[in-house]
């Protein structure tokens, strides 16, 4: 609809964290006041192919792209994103109390790889104002998952206090809630990501709720921690693993910063690494998500055929432009049928089998 390479060069002359929030103002603004807007939109965007429909988590997905965490913070862009083509959206992080974030400037560039750099900080209005936010529109009809994080200021030994204040407000208004202790830009959050913490956590906070709660891990851990926190969330009722967050692994671009998480292509090769390795002793036991570095139909379906149930996108959106979505759900339909697999369930895992 819009030549977007074109306009990418305007909107990359400004500041990331600002170019970020004027777009979250015109799709704020669409969903408000253009409604039939955003109609033609999901006309134009939206993929509606019963071949790429599968229930995971309780619930039905029209096709398998979504929204990663941190892109919609404030649940604010629901309406808009679903308009273009996303399978569901992942809003959060949200924390119990209101927080400003880090200092800026707290978003970077890299053009050349493709990528990001945030140290945001969980920067979001708090559970009470997105709570009634979301409850105006849930349920909604593309799956939406909350995804939440502890405050800044709340000591690790009452860590477990954060997340179950927020199943408890948040479950009524998601398809899932899934579990962030792995964002570098929490002072000691990561360290959370012990066998120990995860195994009381899940053990709490999933007799709270009926929504599947999945825990979301990075990808800086070696192969034995890996496997081993993602089992005590298993075992202790988790519905799920998402992989990954942004990597610490600063040797990935030229010229990094000296905080924050790398996220986009640069972390593509680490991400899909991580996720073969929890593929590999999860896959049919859980739903497993795959993120970090895909950008286009081929990385989508590869980690499909590793055993992806869903896949999410943040930076690739950001650099492709509004229309990734929709290029790849057409994407995957095409090599889908050149492998002959009649639906997306076929394709799921099939590496695996």
């Amino acid at each position: 609809m819009i030549d977007y390479q074109s306009f990418k060069k305007i909107l990359f002359k400004l500041d990331p964290e600002r170019a970020h929030w004027l777009a979250e103002c015109g799709m704020r603004f669409a969903a408000d006041f253009m409604p039939f807007l955003l109609s033609f939109i999901a006309s134009k965007y939206f993929v509606c192919d019963d071949k790429l429909e599968q229930e995971t988590l309780g619930v039905k997905f029209s096709n398998p792209i979504g929204i990663a965490a941190g892109f919609d913070k404030n649940a604010v862009m629901i309406k808009t994103l679903s308009a273009l083509g996303f399978g569901h959206v992942e809003y959060g992080t949200i924390t119990p109390k209101p927080q400003n974030g880090n200092e800026k400037p707290r978003m970077f560039r890299h053009v050349e790889e493709k990528s990001l750099q945030n140290a945001m900080g969980f920067n979001n209005d708090g559970m009470g104002k997105i709570s009634k936010r979301v409850s105006k529109i849930y349920p909604y009809t593309t799956p939406l998952g909350a995804n939440i994080g502890k405050n800044k200021t709340t000591s690790q030994e009452n860590a477990i206090n954060d997340y179950e204040e927020l199943v408890k407000v948040f479950s009524p208004f998601c398809d899932y809630l899934a579990i962030n202790i792995s964002s570098p830009n929490t002072p000691n959050l990561r360290d959370l990501q012990n066998e120990k913490f995860v195994k009381e956590l899940f053990k709490t906070c999933v007799k709270l709720t009926d929504k599947p709660i999945l825990l979301k891990i990075a990808p800086d851990m070696s192969e034995k921690d890996v496997l081993s926190i993602c089992e005590a969330a298993i075992s202790e009722g988790g519905g799920g693993i998402i992989a990954t967050n942004t990597t610490i692994d600063y040797s990935l671009v030229a010229n990094p910063a000296n905080v924050g998480g790398i996220s986009g292509k640069a972390l593509k090769e680490k991400s899909f690494n991580i996720f073969k390795t929890l593929a590999k002793e999860f896959y049919g036991k859980t739903t497993l998500i795959s993120v970090g570095g895909v950008s286009s139909a081929k990385d989508v379906y590869d980690r499909l055929l590793e055993g992806a149930n869903l896949i999410q996108i943040y930076t690739g959106f950001i650099y492709e432009g509004p229309s990734l979505a929709y290029q790849i759900n057409k994407g995957i339909l095409e090599l889908m049928e050149r492998d002959g697999f009649c639906n997306i369930k076929e394709a799921i895992g099939s590496r695996r089998k």
